[in-house]
C-alpha cells in the first residue's frame, strides 16, 4: 500500500507556528549553580539514529565535544555499524574519564530508541529519503532533533515535517553548518546591509557526481535490514552500489540514486541555496519561476543529474543561476559590486584527482567591502559558533536555532524546484505561498511520491 502526501498552505504553517509558540512558553531551566553542572536535570541525553559516514565523521564527534551532553544510544539498520557506533562513543567517554565505560545502548529499530524516556534528543544522520519521516516521528515522541540536510525527499514531505515540528514545540536544527562558519555569516551580513548595493543576481556553483555503478543484484548481507533501509521508497533488488560499503565508511552509492535523493542539487545545494537565501532575505519563501536543462546518465546504476544549468526568478526580481560550471560557492551581484563566498578548501578543476587546494573563502569586487563595519543600527544576523553547539544551547533555552525547520524546508524545496525543472525541461511558475505550480498537473504530481507501507507517515504514527 502506498500513500501520497500533498503540500498544505502557508496560512496553516503560520497558524501552527503560533500554536507552537503558545505551547513552548517560557523555559524552566534549573541553573547549574543549584545542583552542579552534571546534575541529571542539567545533562542532555542524546540518541544517534544512523551511525554511518556523516554521523561518525561529523555529527557524533561534534556532539561529544559539548559539555553536559551524553550520547547514550545509537541506532542503525546494519548490525556491525551499531557495534562500531557503540565502540566509538564508549571509547570516547572511557578516554575522557580515564575509566572503562559501557553506557551506550544499541538499537536496530528507531522506534525503540524513541520510546526510551531517558533520551531527550536525537541526531538523525540517515540517507535523505528517511529524513522527514524519522524527524517527524521524533518530535511526535517529544524529542528535540538535529537533522542532517536536506530536510526531505520531496516538497510535500518537507511541508509535513515543518508543520509537525511547529505543532510539537520541539527544537529542530537543520545541519546547514555554513550558518555557523564565519565567512558565510560575514558575507550574508555584508549583502543584507547593502555593501554591494541592491542584489540583482546570484550564482551558485555545486560539485558533481559521476555516472556508473553496478546494477547486478546481489544477496542481502547478513545483519542488514534492507527492507527497512529502503523505507518508504519502492522495493528494488539489493546491490552494493545502490546502498553503502560493507566495510568502512566511504562515500555511499545511494547519494547517486534518485530513489533516495536528487543528487548534488540537494546534497550541496541545500547548503548553498540556504546561504544565498540568508543573504537575499528570502529564507521563508522561494522563487516564482524556474527553468533549465540537465544531462542524466544513459548507462550504469547511478541516475542523478550530471552537467546542468538551471535558472530562477524571485518575486522581488532577483535572478538565480545554479550550475556545476560555476566555482563551488555563492556569488551575489549587486548594483555596487559583487561578493563570493566558499569553504576554506575546495577541489580545484585544475588540480590532480583528489587534491585539495586553498581558495580564498571571501572575495569582493572591491576589497574595501570586506573591511566594512556593520553599525549598531544595521542588520546583525543570528550568530552561532558551531551548529551542534547552537542546537544544544537552544534545547536548554527553548529559543529557535540558527537553522530552524521552516528555513531548512524552504532551502530544500527550492533545490527540489530546480530538480523538477531539470526533469520537465520547461519553464515552471511557482506559488511559494500555496506551494503549488500554476496550472501544471504534471509538475504538481512531482511534489510528492507514493510512500510504501509500513514505512509511510501514516504507519509510522499509528
Amino acid at each position: 500500500m502506498t500513500t501520497r502526501l500533498t503540500p498544505v498552505s502557508r496560512r496553516k504553517f503560520l497558524q501552527s507556528s503560533l500554536t507552537a509558540a503558545a505551547v513552548v512558553g517560557f523555559p524552566t531551566i534549573v541553573p547549574s549553580s543549584v545542583f552542579g553542572q552534571m546534575a541529571p536535570s542539567n545533562r542532555i541525553n542524546i540518541g544517534a539514529i544512523g551511525v554511518g559516514r556523516i554521523s561518525r565523521g561529523h555529527d557524533m564527534p561534534s556532539i561529544l565535544k559539548v559539555e553536559n551532553t551524553r550520547i547514550i544510544a545509537v541506532c542503525d539498520l546494519a548490525e556491525h555499524r551499531v557495534v562500531e557506533g557503540k565502540k566509538l562513543v564508549n571509547d570516547f567517554y572511557a578516554k575522557q574519564s580515564g575509566n572503562p565505560y559501557d553506557g551506550v545502548t544499541g538499537y536496530a529499530n528507531y522506534r525503540d530508541l524513541l520510546a526510551n524516556k531517558d533520551i531527550d534528543a536525537v541526531v538523525i544522520s540517515t540517507p535523505d529519503h528517511q529524513h522527514a519521516i524519522l524527524a517527524a516521528a521524533a518530535v511526535r515522541a517529544g524529542k528535540d532533533v538535529y537533522l542532517q540536510k536536506p530536510a526531505s525527499l520531496t516538497i510535500a514531505e518537507g511541508r509535513y515535517l515543518s508543520d509537525a515540528v511547529q505543532a510539537s514545540g520541539r527544537i529542530l536544527q537543520i545541519g546547514s553548518q555554513q550558518r555557523s562558519w564565519k565567512q558565510f555569516h560575514r558575507a550574508c551580513e555584508l549583502v543584507r546591509n547593502g555593501r554591494i548595493g541592491e542584489v540583482k543576481h546570484v550564482e551558485i556553483g555545486l560539485p558533481g557526481d559521476p555516472a556508473g555503478g553496478d546494477p547486478t543484484p546481489m544477496p542481502i548481507p547478513d545483519g542488514f535490514n534492507y527492507d527497512a533501509w529502503l523505507g518508504s521508497t519502492p522495493e528494488v533488488p539489493y546491490t552494493l552500489d545502490r546502498v553503502m560499503p560493507l566495510q568502512g565508511y566511504d562515500r555511499p552509492g545511494w547519494l547517486r540514486m534518485e530513489q533516495f535523493g536528487a543528487g548534488m542539487i540537494t546534497g550541496w545545494g541545500a547548503h548553498h541555496v540556504d546561504t544565498a537565501h540568508w543573504g537575499m532575505n528570502t529564507e521563508y519563501t522561494g522563487p516564482v519561476e524556474i527553468w533549465g536543462t540537465a544531462e542524466f546518465p544513459t548507462h550504469g546504476l547511478w541516475d542523478v543529474h550530471g552537467k546542468f544549468l538551471t535558472h530562477a526568478i524571485y518575486a522581488n526580481g532577483v535572478t538565480m543561476d545554479i550550475s556545476g560550471d560555476f566555482p563551488n560557492g555563492i556569488k551575489w551581484y549587486g548594483t555596487k559590486g559583487s561578493l563570493f563566498v566558499t569553504r576554506d578548501e575546495q577541489a580545484s578543476p585544475t588540480a590532480a584527482a583528489g587534491q585539495k587546494v586553498n581558495i580564498q573563502p571571501l572575495i569582493a569586487s572591491d576589497p574595501k567591502i570586506l573591511d566594512s563595519v556593520i553599525g549598531p543600527d544595521e542588520i546583525h544576523l543570528y550568530t552561532s559558533t558551531e551548529q551542534h553547539l547552537n542546537w544544544i544551547e537552544c534545547i536548554r533555552s527553548r529559543k529557535q536555532p540558527t537553522a530552524p525547520v521552516e528555513i531548512g524546508h524552504r532551502a530544500c524545496s527550492t533545490c527540489l524546484l530546480h530538480h523538477i525543472a531539470m526533469k520537465t525541461n520547461r519553464r515552471l511558475h511557482w506559488d511559494p505561498e500555496r506551494e503549488r505550480f500554476h496550472n501544471d498537473d504534471e509538475a504538481n504530481a512531482m511534489l510528492s511520491r507514493p510512500q510504501r507501507a509500513p514505512y509511510n507517515f501514516e504507519s509510522s504514527f499509528s
